[in-house]
């Protein structure tokens, strides 16, 4: 079996640590802890990750957020997995920091990097994890937030956080989505 694991985010050292990179640093705790890297190829950087007879396809695309599309259409068709083994992961400004969400589909909820794939896949039935970035900022000031790196409470917290999103990842593959978000959903 042959999953595709899609963590959104900018390419460019000036966005490495920022929120809206949540998806590039979940992926790359995962390659540090499994000591594999990524190879630039079209359209992004890519590993393979093995897990219980699995292989996850692990893609952080270069076309940058607001374009993720394309290449997670190109991944998927490149290495002919299904869209139900596809799974998005996100920053979510609408839950507060560190909550974590899995989602089998729905809308993109105003964030651009899914905007973008459900118009370029056509549809929005994949699965995705929100990874909570919460909404402390000021009235006009929701960019300079997102794009902002994360403080210095946030960033103790961060690896506790992101070996749960590895968790899901694995459980996503083994046990599907359904059962992860009864899981994971209610911690």
């Amino acid at each position: 079996m042959k999953y595709l694991i899609a963590g959104l985010g900018n390419i460019g050292a000036e966005y490495k640590n920022t929120r809206h990179n949540i998806g590039f640093q979940i992926l790359d705790a995962l390659a540090g802890a499994s000591n594999i890297s990524f190879n630039d190829k079209r359209y992004g950087f890519v590993a393979e990750y093995k897990y219980k007879a699995r292989t996850f396809i692990l893609l952080k695309p270069t076309t940058y957020m607001n374009l993720s599309g394309r290449a997670v259409a190109f991944w998927l068709q490149k290495e002919s997995i299904e869209i139900s083994n596809l799974l998005v992961l996100v920053d979510d400004l609408a839950l507060p920091f560190g909550t974590i969400r899995v989602r089998a589909k729905g809308s993109a909820g105003g964030h651009n990097g899914l905007e973008n794939i459900n118009q370029v896949l056509g549809r929005n039935d994949y699965a995705r994890l929100r990874f909570g970035i919460g909404d402390n900022f000021h009235k006009g000031f929701q960019v300079d937030y997102v794009l902002g790196e994360w403080d210095r409470e946030e960033t103790k917290e961060l690896p506790g956080k992101i070996d749960t999103c590895i968790e899901i990842i694995n459980s996503f593959g083994t046990i599907g989505t359904e059962r992860t978000m009864n899981f994971y959903n209610k911690k």
